[in-house]
């Protein structure tokens, strides 16, 4: 098992792994007894665009006036500025700075001095993000209930038994599956519904962040579905046997007889009662107060457990809609009953304890109902779900754990609400500001306590502060996308910041990040107290106030703290496997955390390269995600039914499209008004090829189906019908290939001749146009087109912007319903959000000039 484990610096670019050896040469912890000034820093680096600010902490009395970024390869000063506002004593410390650099932007390594303290090498780079949401996507894997591939064996196969519910207690049934929890192995669907959802939701958000490099079931291997999917598909699976029938939910899976010492889920020998290795209990919804031994839970309805899972059942339903129809609909309907649950039982469901007093403690639950009935709303269209979602969304405006001091363990969670952005983030969204203003008081209430200290800490620091600490910094995020307000960009950053070593003690609080002896190394867990397991991407529960550390029980370090020096009566953190308060990595903060990590690589993708066009296999696919400009393509070769509708819209709209028509069609005299009103209208005319041939097998895309020969005279044959109508290749440098299908051959050809291939962006059913019903499963009818792409719009982090959006001239007379026809409703729907229509050379060769340019 030990030799499936590849580092994280194996997982990433090469410039990732320039980052990791600086990191191993230079950031070795430093608490020397001479040492009494640090400069902490976010061990990962820094965008170049981003935020930028190291922390300078001390326990002397002097301050210093300036501070110094220096070339780490040259030694020389590159950056000076003035420390700024000093900030008074922290924790341990007399003094702290915040060392702001963000106005400096060169890429490379440097570190900074600030008096006598040096700081560890400081990576700038566009790259720092790469590759991390998926690194943490490995300790899902690793949490995995039934079979587990980092293990490569099955445990708890047996799960389980029923309590509390119609049936007789002690029932069998079928609830194997789902991820651990924790270092323990009890599981919830409260905590499970909300890691599925962050997942589901990173996924729609960022898909170009994740990779497809596991199995359904997590061993090596592609299978088409990106990871990230797989990962939430395993946590559906499993919440689907928890709600078997449409007046049946079970909330918990096992309970604290589970803490009983350290073991591999493999060799779970605990005995709930029926022996060892029978199954484990399973807690049925009643909505009144459990616990089958010492202690009882203070649950008052089903609506907390209820709305999570109807909330990511019904996201789950529009991610699968296209690819697994009956899948979606089985979601969607579960996604409904779900949320009839919640109403029929509204109230908590807190987790059940049984030997000991700690459990899940969530008091709320109309933040959970808000966004089930928002996801429900956008799943269906359905306005009686957006008004229901508003008015929960009323009543707990602000996630009440923002700006108090303290709050019992998990008392508010989520940690933040989905529900505001999900519903706000529609254009048309019912008193859309007013929801935003939701999240910005949220925001603000932990700014007045953060503003006081110079790590911009306004997090209490319970049980579980990074998970806090790492919602709230999705907060800020969703706020800041909704709003475009920057105002709290720094505040946001200094929660990531702190994630990744920018705190008191220096260290990253993600286990194998950036892959140094700066991330835990004696996390509390069975696989790495046991056999010294990897836990690469788990996030640890984080440091809590001495005044919780000191009170809890059966708490015992097992090796002297080597962070002593950096502990406070304030707040503690130990790399030490017997503090299960600070050291503790969980299931849900680390699903979290992937949403978060996976947002910041998708925007360092888009710092970089959101003026660049994006390109496949040699062809440009997409324009700059930067402006709100879109290509209306046309293609043709047999037919042309729309030609001149489509011209008379497009001149009616005062837009120009781009036409690639085959030699067919311009040698075709029956097309020849139409091509000469496209042209006196002043749109774009290209070629399609000649003869519309097929240039690569539909199966294997690598294998080509001409030559180059053939592909040649083919292509020179069709700008010969094209200088026919007045336009040579300078003029229409872009192909566009026929069946819209190439390989690297064909986009190499291309360039040889002078030209550019381009093709249509994916990620709308446009291109499904030409379909009939003759054609079975294969036919999508024009409004399904038309909602494809206007829910593209909403859905997409980057919109319509740069798309490239592929419609056909003309389709067989076996299809009625032409979705041409809808132009004019599509074209005046995107014009009302802000999107401009340009010629495809207008689309790409503005973009080409800029970059040039910068």
């Amino acid at each position: 098992m030990i030799s499936t484990y590849k580092p994280f610096s194996q997982a990433v670019p090469v410039i990732f792994k320039c980052l990791i050896c600086c990191v191993l040469v230079c950031c070795a912890f430093k608490n020397e007894d001479n040492l009494t000034s640090w400069i902490r820093i976010n061990q990962l680096g820094y965008l170049p665009n981003g935020v930028k600010v190291a922390i300078w902490v001390s326990k002397e009395t002097a301050v210093p006036s300036k501070f110094e970024v220096i070339n780490a390869k040259t030694g020389e000063t590159v950056f000076s500025s003035d420390v700024g506002k000093v900030f008074g004593a922290y924790g341990p410390f007399n003094h702290c700075l915040r060392l702001n650099f963000s106005s400096f932007k060169t890429i490379g390594s440097y570190y900074i001095k600030c008096g006598s303290a040096t700081s560890p090498v400081i990576r700038i780079d566009n790259n720092v993000y790469s590759g991390t949401a998926d690194f943490s996507l490995r300790y899902m894997r690793q949490q995995r209930s039934g079979f587990n591939p980092f293990l490569k064996d099955s445990c708890h196969t047996t799960d389980g038994y029923t309590m509390y519910g119609p049936m007789p207690d002690s029932t069998r049934i079928n609830v194997w599956g789902g991820w651990h929890d924790a270092t323990d192995y009890l599981q919830y669907v409260t905590t499970s519904a909300n890691a599925t959802y962050h997942l589901l939701a990173a996924y729609r958000d960022f898909p170009d962040v994740f990779a497809d490099k596991y199995l359904a079931n997590g061993l090596d291997g592609t299978n088409g579905s990106a990871d990230v999917l797989d990962e939430a598909r395993w946590g559906l699976t499993w919440l689907l046997k928890m709600h078997p029938r449409n007046d049946w939910m079970f909330t918990q899976l096992a309970d604290d007889r589970d803490h009983h010492g350290f073991r591999l889920p493999t060799k779970d020998s605990v005995d709930y009662g029926v022996g060892p290795g029978r199954g484990r209990p399973v807690y049925f919804a009643t909505g009144k107060p459990q616990g089958l031994g010492n202690y009882k839970n203070q649950t008052t309805g089903v609506a907390s457990a209820a709305g999570k899972f109807a909330g990511a059942f019904a996201l789950g339903a529009m991610l699968y809609k296209k690819a697994d129809p009956v899948l979606s609909h089985l979601f969607f309907e579960k996604a409904q009953s779900a949320y009839q649950l919640g109403l029929n039982k509204p109230g908590v469901a807190q987790t059940a304890p049984n030997r000991e007093p700690y459990y899940y403690e969530e008091d709320n639950w109309v933040d959970d109902m808000e966004l089930a009935a928002a996801a429900l709303y956008q799943l269906t269209g359905n306005k009686k779900y957006e008004l229901q979602s508003f008015n929960y969304g009323t009543q707990e405006k602000v996630t009440p754990w923002m700006g108090a001091d303290t709050a019992r363990h998990y008392q508010w969670y989520p940690f933040h609400n989905f529900g505001h952005y999900e519903l706000a983030k529609k254009e048309s969204a019912l008193k859309k500001a007013e929801l935003i203003s939701y999240y910005k008081q949220g925001i603000e209430r932990v700014w007045v306590k953060a503003r006081n200290n110079g790590f911009y800490r306004g997090v209490p620091f319970i049980w579980c502060s990074n998970n806090l600490t790492t919602s709230f910094a999705i907060q800020c995020y969703l706020y800041r996308k909704l709003s475009n307000d920057q105002q709290f960009a720094e505040l946001e950053q200094a929660c990531l910041d702190w994630l990744l070593g920018c705190n008191p003690w220096g260290k990253c609080m993600i286990y194998g990040l950036p892959g140094s002896n700066d991330s835990p190394l004696f996390p509390h867990s069975s696989l790495a107290y046991l056999y010294h397991y990897p836990l690469d991407g788990a996030l640890v529960d984080g440091p809590v106030y001495g005044s919780i550390f000191k009170r809890l029980r059966g708490l015992k370090l097992l090796q002297p703290d080597k962070y002593a020096d950096f502990q406070s009566d304030l707040v503690v953190y130990h790399d030490d496997t017997g503090d299960y308060s600070t050291n503790e990595p969980t299931m849900d903060g680390t699903a979290s955390l992937i949403y978060l990590m996976a947002a910041k690589e998708h925007e360092a993708g888009n710092i970089s390269s959101q003026k660049v066009p994006v390109k496949v296999k040699g062809a440009m696919i997409r324009g700059s995600r930067a402006t709100k400009k879109l290509a209306l393509v046309f293609t043709g070769d047999e037919f042309a039914d729309g030609g001149l509708y489509i011209a008379n819209t497009l001149k009616e709209q005062h837009i120009h499209g781009s036409f690639f028509l085959t030699g067919n069609f311009y040698r075709n005299q029956k097309f020849n008004a139409i091509i000469q009103k496209l042209k006196i209208n002043g749109n774009y005319l290209g070629s399609h090829s000649d003869k519309h041939l097929l240039y690569c097998d539909w199966q294997k895309q690598d294998s080509l189906l001409v030559t180059h020969q053939q592909f040649k005279d083919d292509l020179l044959n069709s700008y010969s019908e094209l200088k026919r109508w007045g336009t040579d290749k300078r003029q229409a440098r872009y192909f566009l290939p026929p069946y819209e299908w190439y390989n690297d051959s064909i986009a190499k050809w291309t360039g040889e001749l002078g030209l550019q291939l381009v093709d249509f962006t994916p990620g709308t059913r446009s291109n499904a146009d030409y379909t009939y019903p003759e054609m079975g499963s294969k036919y999508v009818n024009s409004e399904a087109v038309y909602k494809s792409i206007v829910d593209y719009e909403q859905a997409s982090v980057n919109g319509l912007n740069g798309f490239i959006l592929l419609v056909h001239i003309g389709t067989d007379p076996r299809r009625k319903d032409k979705f041409y026809l809808y132009l004019p409703k599509l074209i005046n729907e995107l014009k009302s959000r802000g999107y401009q229509f340009v010629k495809i050379n207008e689309l790409i060769e503005g973009v080409e000039t800029v970059n040039e340019k910068t």
